[in-house]
């Protein structure tokens, strides 16, 4: 369970004994897939030809820089890859690519959130059957009550051969607010934890005392969400400079909070110059000038225009992150 008192130091961010809330994911690779849920994983992004379709060589090539960098997983199709975009079966070439070109040892967790319970079904069955770490789902898009995001919850997750992350994202779906609404959907069969993507500190430690796996979903505030009982960070910007998340991380574990702060003030330097821009399509253009061309984004996202890409890259080139701007 969660530390009861003080911040989680030498033993590393969300190191209690998180066995999972529900207790469902049981027996010997269950176990070996609880515990590589945790640490920076990166929310890859998607990389698209000029037809939309997937580009299987960048991605190859993004892959093997965030794993150089260092870091413990990634995680496939959510909004910053854009998997509500894309087709059901071009979801499940990108997640079958992630699994099959990552290396032994580093988690893969799919996102198979969809608009249609039957599809997000689909997608969580096909994830567990590629032998992905694990599976994770945006609640469903809409005015919808929390009785039937619960039971969206509910029959996505039990599905799922893989440990389950729900989401915890009020700015996305007010239907879940409370604590005990959350404890609620951790305990669901196969659901593990959550990607908490708020800034109510407060609520993120009460969740993780209960042993709940917690991913920090807001970039700027990693070093924050560690502070208070995240097992990890699941995040956008983790694109473009992965090795500085990770040693945010590294500093974490070992206890060395001012260390970890300072790393953060220098990535919300990045994070705040790029965010005076559309953010997804800002953080393909940055990825394509730093040499892995992954395309525009899909539609309705538009992309950056010339003046926004010129602005963009001139106020990298004067900033530290200049190496970023090719």
């Amino acid at each position: 369970m969660g530390d009861e008192g003080g911040p989680r130091t030498a033993a590393g961010p969300g190191s209690g004994e998180h066995r999972g809330v529900s207790g469902r994911q049981t027996g010997e690779r269950g176990e070996r897939l609880n515990e590589a849920l945790r640490g920076i994983l990166p929310a890859l992004v998607t990389p698209f030809d000029d037809e939309g379709r997937f580009a299987e060589g960048p991605f190859e090539k993004l892959l093997e820089r965030v794993y150089a960098a260092g870091v413990d997983g990634v995680y496939v199709c959510g909004s910053t890859g854009e998997g509500l975009l894309q087709s059901v079966e071009q979801r499940k070439r990108v997640a079958e690519r992630a699994v099959r070109w990552s290396p032994k040892g580093k988690a893969v967790i799919v996102h198979t959130g969809a608009p249609r319970t039957s599809a997000a079904v689909e997608l969580t069955r096909h994830a567990s059957e590629i032998g992905a770490a694990g599976a994770s789902s945006l609640p469903p898009a809409g005015a919808y009550s929390y009785e039937e995001v619960r039971g969206y919850y509910r029959a996505v997750a039990a599905v799922s051969g893989a440990p389950f992350l729900v989401y915890y994202f009020p700015a996305v779906s007010p239907a879940i607010s409370g604590v005990d609404q959350i404890r609620e959907l951790c305990s669901l069969p196969n659901v593990i934890g959550l990607k908490y993507t708020d800034h109510d500190f407060y609520k993120m430690s009460l969740l993780a005392k209960t042993g709940a796996r917690v991913f920090n979903g807001y970039d700027e505030v990693l070093v924050a969400g560690l502070l208070m009982g995240a097992s990890g960070g699941i995040g956008s910007f983790y694109n473009l400079v992965p090795e500085m998340f990770v040693e945010v991380y590294a500093h974490a574990a070992a206890g060395r909070w001012p260390e970890a702060r300072a790393t953060q003030g220098r990535i919300n330097e990045l994070i705040e110059l790029t965010l005076r821009y559309p953010c997804f399509p800002a953080v393909k253009a940055i990825l394509g000038w730093s040499g892995i061309d992954c395309g525009h984004c899909l539609g309705p996202r538009r992309s950056l225009t010339e003046e926004e890409r010129s602005s963009l890259r001139e106020a990298l080139r004067a900033s530290r992150f200049s190496g970023l701007a090719g």
